[in-house]
């Protein structure tokens, strides 16, 4: 899907619910200058049409004793298909794993992990290196966080298709 499908209507919509998810509709619209009716109709498209995947609440790692992030590069002895989805697979199922993603280049996957310390932390690797189709792990423990901004949204030059 192509951001050209948006008009400037729809990417306000975008940018307000990236900064509150929790907003309602009535102010929504407000914000946004439409009336209740067509901004529920355009939130319901934009879920639709699938540009909102999900709204959910951003949570307090530190608070929920999660003191410790950590990334892994981690490469796979085969980029095979079976061997990269037994990885995944395996990701998939550990609750610790926030986020995965594959890469190309030296390593094939980036994962952020989360922990309640450097002893849990150490637990993760070690199951990491228990994986057959691992090679080789190399992880950074994250000091700190610089930046968390919402996405970058493209400007509207079309108007909005009519559905």
């Amino acid at each position: 899907m192509t951001a050209l499908r948006l008009d400037a209507i729809d990417l306000k919509i975008l940018a307000e619910l990236q900064r509150d998810g929790r907003i309602r509709n009535n102010e929504l619209a407000e914000r946004v200058g439409l009336s209740q009716p067509p901004c529920l109709r355009r939130m319901k498209s934009l879920r639709r049409r699938g540009y909102i995947k999900a709204i959910r609440a951003s949570l307090d790692e530190r608070r929920l004793g999660l003191e410790v992030t950590s990334l892994s590069l981690i490469q796979l002895k085969s980029q095979a298909r079976a061997s990269v989805q037994a990885f995944e697979a395996k990701i998939a199922a550990m609750s610790n794993v926030q986020q995965c993603w594959q890469l190309s280049g030296d390593a094939d996957f980036l994962i952020k992990c989360l922990a309640a310390n450097v002893e849990a932390m150490h637990r993760q690797l070690l199951q990491f290196a228990a994986m057959p189709e691992v090679r080789t792990i190399r992880t950074y423990p994250v000091l700190g966080l610089s930046k968390d901004a919402p996405l970058p949204l493209p400007e509207a030059p079309y108007p909005r298709p009519v559905e």
